[in-house]
């Protein structure tokens, strides 16, 4: 019996640490997400599948309240919400949600391919602006559902990529 408390004893000081370990590595994995845009080249990723609109056709983008975040969905071929896009300067981006009664707001703070750095539209009020400016720019989404109260808006943040070229 003494053996068996011994055995117990020993297991649980070497397990439980190991099990602490790997379930921090894990979540330090995970909370550490990777931006394209800190990237040497993150222009590389574009390409006719990553790629929304072209200077003459707008790229349509998609803003809306998830039931935990934001969505924000271009008009690509493989479209993902929440997952970095290309356009390319001269394109025309539609910044829209398809939901009723959504309202956004995002935000490109400093470092902006448009005119603005705060874009504030919503379902019943489309914004369309021109890039202007190539490079790799982070922005962050904030959606409520009207008639929301505090806490009840979704935020997230997502990459827009701008090349030039053709």
């Amino acid at each position: 019996m003494k053996i068996q408390r011994s055995f117990a004893i020993w297991v649980s000081l070497i397990l439980l640490p190991l099990l602490l370990l790997v379930g921090y590595m894990a979540a330090k994995e995970k909370s550490a997400a990777k931006y394209l845009c800190s990237e040497t080249d993150p222009g590389a990723m574009c390409n006719a599948s990553t790629t929304c609109g072209s200077p003459s056709a707008p790229c349509i983008v998609d803003v809306n309240r998830t039931a935990n975040a934001v969505s924000v969905t271009p008009s690509t071929p493989d479209a993902k919400s929440d997952k970095p896009f290309c356009i390319k300067v001269g394109t025309t981006v539609t910044w829209k949600s398809e939901s009723k009664n959504v309202g956004f707001v995002l935000d490109f703070g400093p470092s902006t391919p448009f005119d603005q750095q705060t874009i504030i539209g919503g379902s019943d009020r489309e914004v369309s602006l021109v890039a202007k400016k190539p490079g790799c720019y982070k922005f962050s989404a904030g959606a409520c559902v009207s008639g929301a109260i505090y806490g009840m808006c979704g935020e997230g943040s997502t990459e827009l990529i701008v090349t030039a070229g053709n």
